[in-house]
């Protein structure tokens, strides 16, 4: 049965600053919590019958079984799941040299959870392993991230920290600095290579003034036709997948 405690904590970790205390985050529904709980420690399981029935092993701290009416008091989705898992946040580290050799996006000031757990998962379908989000980006562990990550979030790794320290790093290295513009080069036409971060800018701003000196390609998705009246910009998380898109068709 839910006790009115685990429905308080539980109903808490919406709020960012109760995640970061505890290190915990929640996902909901069948799919998500099943690959979730392949890669993170699952700290509180809350699941009906039916859900638990067709499991035989669960990886769990604790299991509660509820019922829909119960799970309608924890959730944070319109329609309640048939599971909800409280999982540990992972700790990660990233190494910069991993660009010596790989992709990797940063997200610069992106602010629409949605869209930054649209990208986790393009990420994770182009194979892209790292994504580097500015101190003010969305939050990984938002429920609308981890939802729209669709478990990706379980093979992509997510880091905070400050960009214009990364980037200047890589412009001593001479690693590739990628950044989507109106006034770039053409994407289909330019050289792209297999290595190098590619930056993606803010919903409404773009890429800010003072990482802009430091990109070394400017790149631009160009509409169809060519200065046809068209929309002002695409979304960004479009814009990343078509980004990723190119640079992985040019390595077949």
């Amino acid at each position: 049965m839910l006790s009115k405690n685990n429905i308080k904590h539980i109903t808490a970790l919406s709020m960012k600053k109760r995640r970061d205390a505890e290190r915990l985050f929640v996902a909901e529904g069948e799919k998500l919590v099943d690959e979730l709980l392949e890669h993170f420690q699952c700290e509180l399981l809350v699941a009906t019958d039916d859900y638990l029935s067709g499991k035989t092993v669960v990886r769990s701290n604790t299991i509660i079984k509820a019922n829909a009416e119960e799970l309608k008091k924890i959730t944070q989705l319109k329609t309640p799941a048939s599971v909800i898992g409280v999982f540990k946040q992972p700790e990660y580290t990233f190494e910069p040299d991993v660009l010596d050799t790989n992709l990797v996006i940063a997200l610069d000031d992106i602010q629409d959870p949605g869209n930054l757990g649209t990208i986790i998962r393009i990420a994770d379908w182009f194979g892209i392993n790292n994504i580097i989000c500015s101190p003010h980006s969305a939050d990984v562990y938002n429920s609308k991230t981890i939802q729209a990550t669709m478990g990706a979030i379980a093979r992509v790794r997510t880091h905070y920290m400050e960009l214009t320290p990364l980037l200047q790093h890589c412009k001593k290295k001479n690693i590739p600095l990628y950044g989507t513009f109106l006034d770039g080069k053409n994407i289909y036409t330019d050289t792209l290579t297999p290595n190098g971060l590619i930056i993606m800018g803010n919903e409404g701003k773009g890429i800010s003034t003072e990482l802009q000196p430091l990109i070394s390609h400017r790149l631009f998705i160009p509409n169809f036709p060519i200065n046809a009246k068209t929309s002002e910009s695409l979304n960004v998380a479009v814009a990343t997948a078509i980004t990723c898109s190119e640079f992985r068709r040019r390595m077949f």
